[in-house]
């Protein structure tokens, strides 16, 4: 197993961003329990509590790695799904890796719950509190664009529940199958939601979450979402509409913020969104050129790191989506000193012609 671990720490609350990838090919179940045991130590000895996860590999692996995790975690496994998330075989093999965002220093985190799915979890610590939801969705719902609202719909009830709304979330993950097919109708459905909610703003500002919308998804379902929020403390949020080199989504018709940079428990959060090669007029740069849309991901993505005064050593966890194998091939060869801790997973991209998209999380203490 290859682990990468980053932590930020305030005042006796530690908040570890775990990222676990396989060492070589899975071939045998014995590789996922070693994985899985890894990270079951690193929660253990630290007194680590899960808040968000996620597991990336074929829908034949996964069947596996549910079974298998759940025996490995025994009582750290409190009910929550992850999001179970199917990819392509890459070249390391059917399983992608995993994520663990976890917190320590805390009490057990209150469990939230959806129509009798464990679906989230809320935690307080230093005058904070922090909320998130994972693996939403509503495949009963009919058709994608039906299913996406009802989706958001679902996320927006239950943090009514909590006393709080879509203002208090700067990021979303859109988990989207056979995206290429419906996008726009899934940009039409989120950009209608969040105008009905005042975050797409007519004299104020817009106040969209940080967002990652890409081409993979559930096995039973159109599309899914997970989310984080900040309950407290008030007006805890920054949004940057446009970052770098590169407009405001919105100006294409996508309703996010380049970024976002939030309070949490052991610090401040910078949510990067999922960015690709995109200049500033909205239009895919470097068309046909894998190697130049690379380069210009990752230029970008600095810049907006930059512009919320954050570095390389800051980022605590990093998704790279490549449209096919070799596009993840020729990535892990561009690479070079890069030190963000990367999971790599096959994945399409919002339209035909990128090829490559990166998002990023980045942490600073106080």
């Amino acid at each position: 197993m290859q682990t990468e671990i980053r932590t930020v720490e305030n005042e006796g609350v530690v908040e570890v961003y775990i990222t676990a990838l396989p060492a070589s090919e899975i071939k045998e179940a014995e590789q996922v329990r070693e994985i899985f045991s890894g990270i079951a130590e690193i929660l253990r000895s630290s007194n680590l509590y899960i808040m968000q996860e996620r597991v990336f590999g074929t829908q034949d692996i996964l069947e596996q790695v549910k079974d298998i995790r759940l025996d490995v975690y025994g009582a750290l496994d409190d009910g929550v799904i992850p999001s179970w998330l199917v990819v392509p075989k890459g070249i390391g093999g059917e399983l992608a890796g995993v994520q663990v965002h976890a917190l320590g220093g805390i009490a057990s985190p209150e469990v939230l719950c959806c129509e009798d799915k464990l679906i989230g979890r809320r935690v307080r610590a230093n005058k904070r509190e922090f909320l998130t939801l994972s693996a939403i969705c509503a495949p009963e719902a009919g058709r994608p664009d039906q299913q996406a609202r009802s989706m958001l719909e679902k996320a927006g009830e239950v943090l009514g529940r909590e006393h709080v709304d879509m203002f208090s979330v700067p990021r979303t993950w859109m988990w989207l199958n056979d995206i290429l097919s419906w996008y726009d109708d899934f940009n039409r459905v989120r950009n209608e939601f969040f105008s009905e909610r005042g975050l797409i703003g007519n004299s104020t500002a817009s106040k969209m979450p940080a967002s990652t919308g890409i081409g993979i998804g559930p096995h039973n379902a159109a599309c899914a979402m997970d989310i984080v929020a900040v309950i407290e403390p008030a007006n805890a949020l920054e949004y940057l509409d446009a970052g770098g080199k590169q407009g405001s989504a919105l100006s294409y018709g996508s309703a996010f913020s380049r970024a976002t940079r939030a309070v949490t428990p052991a610090g401040k959060t910078i949510f990067v969104s999922g960015t690709a090669s995109i200049g500033s007029d909205g239009e895919t740069t470097n068309i046909g050129d894998a190697g130049a849309q690379i380069e210009a991901t990752i230029s970008n993505v600095r810049a907006v790191l930059k512009q919320l005064d954050c570095g390389d050593d800051d980022v605590v966890q990093a998704m790279a989506y490549c449209k096919t194998p070799e596009i993840e091939k020729l990535f892990y060869e561009m690479r070079g000193d890069l030190n963000w801790p990367f999971l790599v997973a096959v994945a399409d991209v919002c339209r035909d012609n990128l090829l490559f998209e990166i998002e990023a999380t980045a942490a600073l203490p106080g």
